[in-house]
């Protein structure tokens, strides 16, 4: 049996001392190793409990990981031991600050500096914790110290620049930023704090360059796009502020103010669908946040959604009822809705707390219109325009008021904001462009006119989505669809009511003028521009299965007879015992054999005016909302002639009776005449106050709402013959669509 052989004995582990052991966990703190370093700290701490400068450093440690109020328990305990060490007072403090605790902290750093006069960090944190307390003269001490210790260090300087800027010494800050930037070029920091500062004094390019540089320099310094964004916005760039939004928002993505900004830039140009989104996510993100509130109700008017804008209007209000503005929107949207008198209600509230509010004599201006007050409604135009003469959106409603001479001081003020458009918001632009087009055609000055007009339309084009394809191949595809066949099939669906009279045609051509006259008769009253008709269409003919018009083919009678009842409902609630009411929403033009096959009793008068009259006035013409198709002459021409080929289709395919057509120029030459026939056809006796239209009192929200206050004038017939050489991509689009039309027929 071979003899058992035993292993040599392991050689024995050596101890490793305290120190060297220390001195490990040291090591692996500064590589960031900081897991072994924590634990090591620990098992330190197991044999040593009270080594002080082992505390210190687990509890700077602690605070890098965020555990702040351990930090401040460790360290504590370090300085009970070790009072006279200037480090870890100053670190003490650094751990209170970040425990949000600023006032124990600046008792800290005040004992480091005591042991230390010469620490730099702690002078540097008990600037900023004294900065943040609001006391920045005491703050600006102690960073003027840091810098003269070490004055190649960055930090220190931007500390002290943003103390200067706190105490409003802006050309001071601006130094020692810049001075921060030479001693380290890539501190974004330093350019975003600099560009604050010359954004403070007036110098909007040089803030707009520091903030770009900033975000170049450090791409997620989310504070340095907010400004970038901000800026942009101060200085009418409201389009390029929406990038830096956006990016802001990817890093930041639960700042509601932010949300809330973006919203406010995308409205501005126009965007207000996208604006409205933007103002839900800030909604969700703080449901209490009144001037968001504001601001969507704001874009839903814009998008003429006003029952849900004054909603978020009267939130707004319940929230912060000091808004005084929201008063004014409020009141806006009434109008909108046919509510003048509640308007005004709205108006003469904020008026009664700020006399001087400009905007709320301009909208009450309109509201007075609307009721036929036009002497009143000028008062308020003329008072709002000399609170705030540099207003140019202001000028607006003083120029469709009346007419101008050239040597009206209106029109000099006018021409003095003029100089510096760029220096105007982008809807204020558009207003002044608009009211300058208007005042020089008074005065027979067409070029400047029409140069003005241009340029006003073309800031709007710029603003609308208006998909022209899409349009002019509707029309088309409603032609294809309402045969004389489809009528004759579907004759005896709808409802027997007699109640309508749809006033159809082109913006600007006269359907105001025979509303007003037929709601002059005492058995009409006139429903205005109600849109019911077109809303009740998508309701009940758009389906996932077929859309308006194809859907009206396989559509059952009784879905005809609900669609009937659901518009008359809407329509009697306007006057509820007159014999007839009108609806003159122009866009109705479309849904012609639509109202025929639902309302077979309802009488439709189509008015038409000359193609260029009719369509240069509708240039002329600012219109906020439902034309987009009238701030492009090309565009104008081609709606123009897809809307006559529309007409001439249901002239064709219509039963006789069911629509009369009347010629502006015919009515305006001789009116009586054509005011019997237009009334004989909708059923009623002839009735002298017909004739007296400009008397009769109601409200008009159109843009005809002056002139239909004033007896019957011809002097609109041929109004584009001034224009006629401007008008050259007007004239060609009609032209050229004519001759399409022909070669077609």
């Amino acid at each position: 049996m071979p003899s058992e052989q035993t292993s040599p004995a392991a050689p024995p582990r050596r101890a490793v001392s305290f120190a060297r052991a220390h001195e490990i966990a040291v090591s692996f703190h500064h590589r960031g190793l900081l897991r072994q370093a924590e634990q090591m700290y620990r098992t330190l701490l197991r044999a040593a409990p009270r080594h002080a400068d082992t505390l210190h450093r687990l509890g700077v440690l602690s605070n890098q990981l965020g555990r702040s109020d351990e930090a401040v328990e460790l360290i504590g305990r370090a300085v009970a031991i070790a009072p006279g060490s200037a480090a870890a007072h100053s670190d003490l403090g650094i751990a209170l600050a970040a425990a949000k605790r600023p006032h124990e902290a600046l008792a800290a750093y005040e004992k480091a500096i005591a042991l230390d006069p010469d620490n730099v960090e702690a002078h540097n944190n008990l600037g900023t914790i004294l900065l943040g307390l609001g006391r920045a003269e005491e703050a600006r001490a102690h960073f003027e110290r840091a810098v003269a210790l070490r004055p190649s260090e960055a930090a220190a300087r931007i500390n002290l620049g943003n103390a200067l800027a706190a105490l409003k010494r802006f050309d001071e800050a601006v130094a020692q930023y810049q001075t921060a930037l030479e001693v380290d070029p890539k501190a974004a920091a330093a350019c975003n704090n600099l560009g604050l500062a010359f954004a403070a004094i007036n110098r909007p390019a040089d803030a707009i360059a520091c903030y770009e540089k900033a975000t170049t320099l450090e791409p997620t310094y989310v504070d340095a796009y907010k400004n970038l964004a901000r800026a942009l916005a101060a200085a009418n760039r409201h389009d390029a502020a929406i990038a830096p939004y956006q990016t802001a928002l990817t890093l930041a993505p639960n700042d509601a103010d932010m949300e809330n900004d973006l919203g406010n830039a995308l409205a501005v140009i126009g965007r207000h669908g996208e604006a409205v989104v933007r103002y839900r996510r800030a909604l969700a993100l703080r449901a209490d946040f009144a001037e968001a509130h504001n601001n969507l109700g704001n874009s839903l008017a814009a998008l003429n959604l006003h029952e849900d804008a004054i909603g978020h209007f009267h939130r707004a209000l319940a929230l912060a009822p000091g808004l005084l503005e929201v008063h004014n929107n409020l009141g806006g949207s009434l109008e909108a809705l046919e509510r003048p008198h509640e308007a005004i209600a709205c108006y003469e509230r904020v008026l009664a707390q700020d006399a001087g509010n400009a905007r709320a004599h301009h909208l009450r201006g309109f509201a007075l219109r609307s009721l036929g007050q036009l002497a009143q409604a000028r008062a308020e135009f003329e008072r709002a325009v000399a609170l705030a003469p540099a207003k140019p959106e202001f000028y607006s409603g003083l120029a469709e008021s009346r007419r101008f001479s050239a040597d009206d001081p209106h029109l000099a003020a006018m021409e003095r904001l003029a100089l510096d458009m760029a220096a105007h918001p982008r809807g204020a632009q558009i207003d002044l462009h608009f009211a300058l087009g208007k005042v020089y055609e008074d005065i027979a000055r067409y070029e400047e006119s029409f140069r003005h007009l241009l340029a006003g339309n073309a800031l709007k084009r710029q603003q609308i989505a208006y998909d022209e394809a899409e349009t002019l191949g509707r029309f088309r595809r409603i032609a294809a669809v309402f045969t004389p066949e489809l009528l004759r099939s579907k004759r005896d669906v709808g409802d027997a009511s007699a109640l309508p009279i749809f006033i159809v045609g082109m913006a600007r051509s006269g359907t105001t003028l025979v509303e007003q006259m037929l709601a002059s008769h005492p058995q009409v009253a006139a429903a205005g521009e109600i849109g019911e008709f077109a809303r009740a269409t998508e309701s009940f003919f758009d389906s996932a299965a077929a859309r308006f018009p194809e859907a009206v083919a396989s559509a059952p009678p009784e879905q005809f007879r609900a669609f009937a009842a659901r518009y008359l409902a809407v329509l009697r609630a306007v006057a509820p015992t007159a014999e007839r009411i009108t609806d003159k929403a122009l866009g109705n033009f479309q849904l012609a054999g639509l109202i025929h096959l639902a309302l077979p009793n309802a009488r439709i008068v189509h008015v038409r005016r000359d193609p260029l009259d009719s369509c240069f006035s509708a240039f002329a013409k600012y219109f906020t909302n439902a034309q987009p198709h009238t701030f492009d002459l090309a565009e104008l021409g081609r709606y123009y002639r897809g809307y006559q080929a529309l007409m001439t289709h249901w002239r064709r395919v219509l039963p006789h009776g069911v629509m009369i057509e009347v010629q502006y120029e015919e009515l305006v030459a001789d009116f009586e005449p054509q005011a019997r026939r237009i009334v004989s056809h909708v059923g009623l006796a002839w009735d002298e106050r017909c004739l007296a239209f400009h008397e009769t009192q109601r409200t008009v929200r159109t843009a005809s709402a002056t002139q239909v206050r004033m007896p019957l004038y011809r002097s609109a017939v041929g109004r584009a013959q001034p224009y006629l050489p401007m008008l050259g991509p007007l004239r060609e689009a009609l032209e050229s669509d004519e001759r399409a039309l022909t070669k077609q027929e």
